[in-house]
């Protein structure tokens, strides 16, 4: 019976040492999984590096990265259908979409879908292309299914090669601007005239193209984005044209200056994007949407 008694006893014992290793485990497992995400929370945003044009594939799925980049960058003359003004969606993403702070497409094939508050819900990154398309471009959106989007898809596809997925790179969208600045469009006025008119024109009507199209877009007008567009908002022009512009000049402006001249374009004629008081509807519409 001591025997039996002391055989319980030393299961008992190893039972409780099995739980307790079981139990540290299982900390252990959860410790590493916590600073795995802390890591990767605070990791630093990757840089926005596009990769080079002898990485694109031959093939039919080369083919579509080609021609997706034509579609981006002559988006005017090859999508007349769908464009309703002069502007190519390379107007606003300069350089193909690979310039940073003015809203670049490398990386943005990882992030959605994501959340827009503009719609109040989750959106598909063809949804995200066909909003441009209805807004930007003052035009109308392209099939889903259509070879056209398929090839749009593939390039921004192959401009995101190396970003991890759901992870925004470096200079994604347009930069800050200071939002506690107040706008003066009347000194507006007179930056755009220093500084902005002479590449997009006295009446902010654009330099065309003998060959069809602009070679500086047009800012306001019938040919520009609508009041729909993110670029109709005050201070979200205003930070692109503190990165970006004049062109070649990106920062030479300070906050102030960029905000009143945004101010001033913005609210010149433009075309009206007929569905934009569906926009916000979770009641969050920021203070310089247009009405």
């Amino acid at each position: 019976m001591k025997r039996d008694m002391m055989k319980k006893n030393m299961m008992k014992k190893n039972m409780m040492k099995k739980n307790m290793t079981t139990k540290m485990t299982v900390i252990a497992s959860a410790l590493l999984a916590c600073m795995t995400w802390n890591a990767f929370a605070q990791a630093p945003a990757p840089l926005l590096v596009a990769p080079a044009d002898a990485t694109i594939p031959s093939g039919p799925k080369g083919v579509a990265i080609q021609e997706g980049r034509k579609l981006l960058t002559e988006t005017h003359q090859r999508l007349p259908n769908n464009v309703g003004n002069g502007l190519n969606c390379t107007s606003c993403h300069l350089a193909g979409g690979t310039t940073a702070n003015a809203s670049p497409w490398i990386g943005i094939w990882g992030v959605f879908p994501e959340y827009r508050s503009r719609s109040g819900k989750v959106i598909s990154l063809p949804e995200r292309v066909n909003d441009c398309f209805e807004r930007s471009m003052n035009g109308k959106p392209i099939a889903y299914d259509s070879a056209e989007m398929n090839n749009i898809l593939a390039y921004m596809q192959w401009l995101s090669t190396g970003v991890p997925t759901g992870t925004s790179v470096k200079g994604r969208g347009f930069g800050a601007i200071d939002q506690k600045l107040v706008a003066d469009p009347a000194h507006g006025k007179e930056v755009f005239g220093a500084k902005c008119a002479s590449c997009h024109g006295a009446a902010g009507a654009g330099i065309a193209n003998p060959a069809g199209g602009y070679l500086f877009p047009p800012v306001w007008g019938k040919d520009s984005f609508n009041d729909g567009a993110g670029m109709a908002r005050t201070y979200t022009a205003a930070a692109f044209v503190k990165h970006n512009m004049p062109l070649g000049q990106g920062g030479s402006l300070t906050d102030q200056e960029a905000l009143d001249v945004a101010e001033y374009f913005t609210h010149q004629p433009r075309p009206v994007y007929p569905h934009k008081n569906n926009d916000w509807p979770k009641g969050d519409k920021p203070r310089d949407a247009r009405s």
